[in-house]
C-alpha cells in the first residue's frame, strides 16, 4: 500500500487562500459556487461573503440582488446543512436539497401537524387546504410578505395554545411555522425582503421547481462539491458541517472515491481525505487582506480550526453556541477581528501579529470595506465579544 500523502498546515493554509480567499470572481453566482454555500441565516452574510471575493467589489450589492431576485436569479434560499439557512446555486439547488434539505422538511412537516394537533385540533385535512390557500393567493397576487398572506389567508390568523396547563401556557401564531415548511419543501421561497439588504423580512413566491435527485447521488456531489473546496477534511469535519449521520459521510466519501490522506499535527491530527488526485501540493498565492463577515464559510468549513485559528482567540472571535463572528484574514488564516463602530467606521483588532504589511493590508481592507458600505451598520445576529468590544469603542 502506497503510503498517504501528509498534508502540513502550511498547505492547508495555502489551499484555503487559493480556493476560498481570492479575490477576483465575476459574479455572486461564481463565489457560490466557488464556497459550494454561502451562510444565510443572517442576511447581511451573503452580501458581504460576496464582496470580500468580487474583483470588482464596488458592484457588490447590485450583484448580489440580482443573483438572489433578478428574473434569471441563479442563487436560492434553503433550509440544509444542519438545519441551517443557506444560498446555493440554482444549478446545485437539486442535490443540496436531496442530500439536506428533504430530510428537514420531513422533519418540519412532522412537528408541525404535532404542534396543530396539540394546539388548535387541525389535522392534516387542515394544514393541506391553509397550504392551498396559500399556494393559491400567492399565484393570484404575486411576492407577498408575510403579513400581507396572513390578512389574505384567514387559516394563517389561527393560533394555538402551547404548554396547555403549565404555569408557562401562551398562544403562538400558526402562520410563521406553516410558511417555513411550506419554504423547506420548496413549495414556496423567499424574494426579495422588504426592507434593505440587511432585512430578514423576506416576501413570498411559488417556488420554481427542483428537479428530483435521489439521495444517495446527491449527497456524493455535495461531498465532492465540499471536497474541491475544502478538502482536505476528517470525517468529523463532513459529518459536521453536513449534519448527516456517520454512516451517511462514509457512503458519500467511498461514492467519489476520497483519497485518505495523513493531516500532520497541527493541521488537524487524523486522518483526512481529498478528490482523487488532488494529494498534491499548492503554490501559495500572495497573501491578501480579507474581512470576512460573522459565520463566513471560510471560518464555518470545518469543525477542526486549530490550524488556521488559534484556539486562544476562540472565545473572542466565536460566540458561545459556536458561531463566529467578523474575522480579519492574511492568506489563509485569521489574524484578527473587525466590527463596526456607531457611524459605521470599520474597525479592527489584531490578534496574531504577520508584520506591517499584513497590518498595513488590512487597514486599508477596512477602510475600502467602511466606504461600500456607505454609513449602514451591519450588526450580526450572533454577537461575539470582540465584534461588541469594537462596536462600543
Amino acid at each position: 500500500m502506497a503510503e498517504r500523502w501528509q498534508v502540513t498546515a502550511q498547505e492547508r493554509t495555502a489551499r484555503v487562500a487559493r480556493r476560498l480567499m481570492g479575490r477576483g470572481a465575476a459574479g455572486a453566482e461564481e463565489v457560490t459556487g466557488a464556497l459550494v454555500a454561502l451562510h444565510a441565516t443572517d442576511p447581511a452574510t451573503v452580501f458581504l461573503s460576496v464582496d470580500a471575493r468580487l474583483a470588482k467589489p464596488e458592484r457588490t450589492f447590485e450583484a448580489v440582488e440580482a443573483a438572489l431576485y433578478g428574473p434569471d436569479a441563479g442563487l436560492v434560499r434553503m433550509l440544509a446543512m444542519r438545519r441551517t439557512m443557506f444560498v446555493v446555486s440554482r444549478d446545485s439547488a437539486p442535490d443540496v436539497y436531496a442530500a439536506a434539505g428533504r430530510p428537514i422538511a420531513v422533519s418540519e412537516r412532522k412537528k408541525l401537524l404535532a404542534f396543530l394537533a396539540e394546539g388548535g385540533g387541525w389535522d392534516e385535512k387542515w394544514l393541506a387546504a391553509a397550504e392551498d390557500a396559500v399556494s393559491d393567493t400567492l399565484t393570484a397576487k404575486g411576492e407577498l410578505s408575510g403579513a400581507q398572506l396572513s390578512r389574505l389567508v384567514p387559516q394563517l390568523r389561527e393560533q394555538v395554545v402551547v404548554a396547555r396547563g403549565k404555569p408557562y401556557e401562551t398562544t403562538q401564531n400558526v402562520a410563521s411555522r406553516i410558511i417555513r415548511t411550506m419554504a423547506a419543501e420548496n413549495r414556496i421561497e423567499r424574494r426579495r425582503p422588504a426592507g434593505t439588504w440587511t432585512s430578514s423580512q423576506f416576501r413570498w413566491a411559488p417556488a420554481r421547481p427542483l428537479e428530483d435527485r435521489p439521495a444517495d447521488a446527491a449527497r456524493a456531489a455535495v461531498v465532492r462539491a465540499w471536497l474541491a473546496a475544502y478538502g482536505p477534511g476528517s470525517e468529523a469535519d463532513l459529518k459536521w458541517w453536513t449534519g448527516w449521520t456517520l454512516t451517511a459521510v462514509r457512503k458519500a466519501l467511498a461514492t467519489v472515491g476520497a483519497e485518505e490522506v495523513r493531516l500532520a499535527p497541527g493541521a488537524g491530527d487524523a486522518t483526512g481525505y481529498v478528490l482523487p488526485g488532488d494529494a498534491a501540493a499548492t503554490e501559495a498565492p500572495a497573501p491578501e487582506a480579507a474581512l470576512l463577515p460573522a459565520l463566513d464559510p471560510a471560518a464555518m468549513g470545518w469543525q477542526d480550526r486549530d490550524w488556521f485559528l488559534p484556539q486562544e482567540h476562540r472565545a473572542a472571535l466565536f460566540d458561545r453556541t459556536g458561531n463566529v463572528g467578523p474575522t480579519v484574514w492574511w492568506g489563509g488564516e485569521v489574524i484578527g477581528g473587525w466590527g463596526q463602530r456607531a457611524d459605521g467606521t470599520v474597525v479592527w483588532r489584531q490578534l496574531t501579529d504577520r508584520g506591517a504589511k499584513a497590518a498595513a493590508a488590512v487597514d486599508d481592507a477596512a477602510a475600502g470595506l467602511t466606504a461600500r458600505l456607505g454609513g449602514v451598520r451591519v450588526t450580526p445576529r450572533f454577537r461575539t465579544p470582540l465584534e461588541r468590544e469594537l462596536g462600543s469603542a
